[in-house]
């Protein structure tokens, strides 16, 4: 028999069709966040977008805000030179974080680009030091991270390149500013980046809870003006061996006996507390007469 000349006509299911960019209306948020090139992305939040607009570092595409919100941002607004898109309140399109209310306004950036370790984090006495994190992907936390670091004189925070929270519209709204003041540095080798810091004069503790010793008396095996590097890994699944084995030593927070381990970025809290009080306590009191 022979061989037929053409293949029998395939059922509707299973042609395969070319594909299109689907359309969306002109204002809403998928619309918003349909525009711009790869690594462009949308913040939101008066803070966020405030801190945004004062920083001459960021590069600033779009803003879109409601007229209450512009009103509240006009300040920070003429400092940039960036005009707004004015949108009536009951049409501003709903947040493009599910997670994050956007208060009003978004703006359309590209991600900050800092410069290198040993120019961002060379060692000062106005900076305590560098917090480093390994692995950790929620945005949230990494932005209350960063809020917290730059609260204690932190002088950059850095992460992995893969398998660590990028700049997103979550962590800035997160960093209620921070991020446009405290370098985020991601590295394509975190233990590479900690060989480097240990060069420039980091020590490095790294935050782990089967440690025997404790980050008071880690602390104190560090120059007591020296800068410190606290090196923090996933809840769960803490550091990764490599990672522990760059550290200068391993130390754990001091807790009640039956309490667990803390959030990763309470820890980061409570661990810069400890290393700023160890470091105020080594400056001589001044007593008025």
């Amino acid at each position: 028999m022979p061989k037929p000349t053409s293949r029998p006509p395939r059922s509707e299911k299973g042609i395969n069709r070319r594909r299109t960019a689907p359309e969306y209306p002109p204002g809403s948020a998928r619309h918003l966040s349909s525009k711009g090139k790869p690594g462009d992305y949308w913040l939101f939040g008066i803070h966020a977008a405030r801190a945004a607009l004062l920083n001459p570092k960021r590069k600033k595409m779009r803003l879109v805000a409601t007229r209450n919100a512009a009103a509240k941002l006009a300040d920070a607004i003429d400092i940039s030179g960036l005009s707004p898109e004015i949108l009536e309140a009951r049409k501003f399109p709903a947040a493009l974080d599910p997670s994050s209310v956007h208060q009003g306004v978004a703006m359309e950036v590209k991600p900050l680009t800092w410069g290198r370790i040993d120019q961002v984090c060379a060692p000062q006495a106005s900076s305590l030091g560098v917090v480093l994190l390994d692995q950790i992907t929620d945005p949230h936390n990494v932005g209350a991270i960063l809020r917290t670091s730059e609260a204690f004189g932190i002088c950059a925070a850095i992460a992995p390149h893969r398998h660590s929270a990028p700049e997103s519209s979550g962590l800035a709204k997160s960093a209620c500013g921070a991020l446009e003041r405290l370098p985020y540095l991601r590295e394509r080798n975190l233990s590479e980046a900690m060989i480097e810091l240990q060069n420039m004069g980091y020590f490095l503790i790294g935050l782990s809870e089967d440690s025997q010793t404790t980050l008071r008396d880690a602390l104190s095996h560090q120059s007591a003006n020296g800068p410190v590097g606290l090196v923090f890994g996933a809840e769960g699944r803490g550091l990764r061996m490599r990672t522990s084995q760059c550290c200068d030593c391993l130390a754990r927070i001091e807790t009640a006996k039956e309490f667990g381990t803390l959030n990763v970025s309470n820890a980061v809290a409570v661990s810069l507390y400890a290393a700023s009080s160890r470091r105020s306590a080594s400056f001589p009191k001044i007593h008025s007469g």
